[in-house]
């Protein structure tokens, strides 16, 4: 890998009308100078929002391909948490979580983790549908919410090609046959965080644009969030979108 070599910027998202419902991922590739380059989008038929999140990191990670620096913008803090932050104890117990249950979307995460292995990819936390937000997240939450509603795969190489943009009406954008995910990368990986071609940890998620606090109380009993972690009583909690009381990062 070149010392002059620049990181590129990218975001991905993952959308689902009702969770579960009608699901797809996007993502969106621009230069280090922000200039887009190409993005896609996938219907994922009826899937969670955490799988459709999922899924848009690990097509982001196969297209960028191995040796790739990538600056990843995500809303999704359960996405940058599993795989940065969870991922090293959940290998430790046998991908069990604390509650001593099975890990969520745990073949996602494997396949992740692997990729991430070849990858120096640093993970920067967005805020999610903001006025004047991260306008590559933007273009990533627009794309996977047209593949969501049409269940077509679309893709395009300039900015103003995604579904949404004035003039371009939702469902617009070049349709495609959509985009394999592909093998995983050859290697293994050990400790939680992303990691450079050769191997090295990176230093884990950055955060910028923080959210709205979630409404939060102190849990009176020990249980396991929606994304398969555990919580021990007296652990802030917040009631999730799903109905349940989990984790305020999933919510």
């Amino acid at each position: 890998m070149s010392s002059t070599q620049k990181r590129l910027i990218a975001a991905c998202d993952g959308a689902t009308k009702g969770n579960p419902g009608p699901s797809a991922w996007a993502w969106v590739l621009a230069d280090a100078d922000g200039t887009v380059l190409r993005w896609r989008s996938g219907p994922l038929g009826h899937a969670t929002n955490n799988i459709a999140e999922l899924t848009a990191l690990r097509e982001l990670l196969v297209e960028v391909g191995p040796g790739a620096l990538v600056e990843a913008r995500l809303d999704s803090q359960y996405t940058i948490n599993a795989v940065t932050k969870w991922l090293p104890s959940w290998k430790r117990n046998g991908w069990m979580t604390a509650g001593k249950k099975p890990v969520a979307n745990a073949d996602l995460i494997r396949e992740i983790d692997a990729l991430l292995a070849t990858r120096d990819v640093l993970f920067v936390h967005v805020a999610a549908h903001q006025v004047n937000g991260d306008p590559y997240n933007d273009l990533a939450d627009r794309a996977a919410s047209a593949s969501a509603i049409s269940q077509q795969a679309l893709e395009g190489t300039d900015a103003s090609q995604v579904p949404g943009t004035p003039d371009r009406p939702a469902g617009g954008g070049k349709s495609s046959g959509g985009k394999s995910s592909g093998g995983k990368s050859s290697g293994g990986k050990s400790g939680g965080g992303s990691t450079s071609s050769g191997g090295s940890s990176n230093s884990g998620a950055t955060t910028s644009a923080k959210p709205k606090k979630a409404f939060t109380i102190q849990a009176k009993f020990a249980g396991t969030c929606s994304c398969g972690q555990g919580y021990s009583a007296g652990e802030k909690i917040t009631k999730l979108d799903n109905g349940r009381w989990g984790h305020p990062a999933c919510a």
